[in-house]
């Protein structure tokens, strides 16, 4: 990696990565207010406070059961328990006791909930990681996730991942998901790394096959979010739903920007374990980001990335939310330690300056999640601050090589300058 050898770059700056170190435990302590009394993590507001209303979220816990598993991987005093409580939470209260998997919330409050790929993706995650954490419970949790994910999620024929199916497994959805997929392929990989199985590396190249090679290279790197069942892109779904949090109408840029994070990761991953290496990554890595900035950065007269827009590159949902610019700065580092070109270096800073500028809240602490057009802070699409997955990881993805995977280069000790 070109990562020691970039000696103008902020990459290589002890004084940055200092930075990125405090950020990181600024975020960390924000977060721990998130433990729920009845089991798991919910969604905290914006001061950092658990409403007295909130309900345990299987989506956070699972998020935030990874985050704090790598963290006690760093060292951080009391993480460990914290994950512990998450992974409890994922075996217990929020566990489908009757038919196995896991619904949005407490099974009981969401009979009628559907079993979605995303969140078991995440909760593989978080087992994934609370086992290089030595978390107690957390290589059974593992094993279920896993299984989950072999026998009701993934499908041979397709290559990709099904979407979603009823609580008892049943009445599969006619849908199938770019955003789902994405984080399948992200976990794929590290997966691979604390299994050593070979398998989830090539399932994740047959996701970024269909859905980066073939459709997003036909579209000139304009990325499909949505399918049919036949994975027909879908371009007019939710059209009337242009802020829906997870499947929003249009084109998500910042979606773009992270695919094309995953490609050089994946990359990195089959060259270290010498496994077939298609060159299109890097080739498909680049035109994501590219296009995903040209349509999404700045377009509307104001810095920041527009949530969405149409098929015809214009913007549909102005609001930026934090996940998208915390995904575009990560993969600006990764591109930039990947091939040394100074475009990524300036990219990398202009990103990080919008964050420090605008999403940083350091009266209240964490990042706001969302700023509307004018970039004042507001609740269209999210509200309050649930989440630490996308920005507590930037301030680790910047320190790291592209392989191994996140965890695992954590417990090497390779977040260290």
């Amino acid at each position: 990696m070109l990562f020691k050898q970039l000696t103008d770059s902020w990459l290589s700056m002890p004084y940055h990565h200092d930075w990125l170190e405090k950020e990181s435990r600024r975020l960390m302590a924000f977060y721990r207010n998130s433990k729920h009394p009845k089991g798991g993590f919910g969604a905290l507001d914006i001061h950092g406070n658990l409403p007295v209303d909130a309900q345990p979220e299987s989506m956070l816990t699972a998020r935030m059961t990874h985050c704090f598993s790598i963290a006690s991987l760093q060292g951080e005093p009391g993480a460990g328990d914290l994950a512990k409580w998450g992974i409890d939470a994922l075996r217990g209260v929020l566990r489908d006791k009757e038919f196995g998997g896991w619904l949005d919330g407490i099974p009981e409050q969401t009979p009628d909930g559907r079993k979605q790929a995303y969140l078991h993706v995440f909760v593989t995650l978080a087992a994934l990681s609370a086992t290089l954490a030595n978390i107690e419970g957390a290589q059974e949790l593992l094993d279920e996730a896993k299984d989950i994910m072999d026998n009701r999620f993934w499908s041979d024929k397709e290559g990709r991942l099904q979407e979603s199916f009823a609580r008892d497994w049943k009445d599969p959805e006619a849908y199938r998901g770019g955003n789902s997929n994405m984080h399948a392929t992200e976990m794929f990989v590290q997966l691979s790394d604390v299994t050593g199985e070979s398998k989830w590396r090539q399932r994740a190249l047959s996701i970024v096959t269909h859905i980066i090679h073939k459709h997003a290279k036909d579209n000139h790197y304009l990325l499909a979010e949505h399918f049919d069942e036949n994975w027909q892109e879908w371009h007019d779904y939710n059209k009337d739903k242009p802020t829906d949090d997870f499947r929003p109408y249009g084109i998500t840029p910042g979606h773009a920007c992270e695919w094309a994070r995953l490609l050089l990761h994946l990359e990195a991953a089959l060259l270290r374990n010498n496994e077939h290496t298609p060159d299109w990554l890097l080739t498909d890595s680049k035109g994501l980001f590219e296009t995903g900035l040209r349509y999404g950065w700045y377009v509307d007269g104001q810095p920041g990335l527009v949530y969405t827009h149409d098929w015809d590159k214009k913007p549909v949902t102005h609001n930026r939310l934090h996940w998208t610019v915390a995904e575009s700065c990560s993969t600006a580092a990764s591109l930039l330690k990947r091939t040394g070109d100074l475009t990524y270096e300036r990219w990398y800073r202009t990103l990080w300056d919008y964050i420090a500028n605008y999403l940083i809240d350091q009266k209240n602490g964490s990042w706001w999640h969302e700023l509307d057009a004018e970039n004042k802070p507001s609740s269209v699409v999210w509200s309050g601050k649930p989440d630490i997955y996308h920005a507590w990881q930037l301030t680790l993805n910047s320190r790291l090589p592209l392989a191994p995977t996140l965890g695992t280069a954590v417990k090497l000790g390779l977040d260290r300058l």
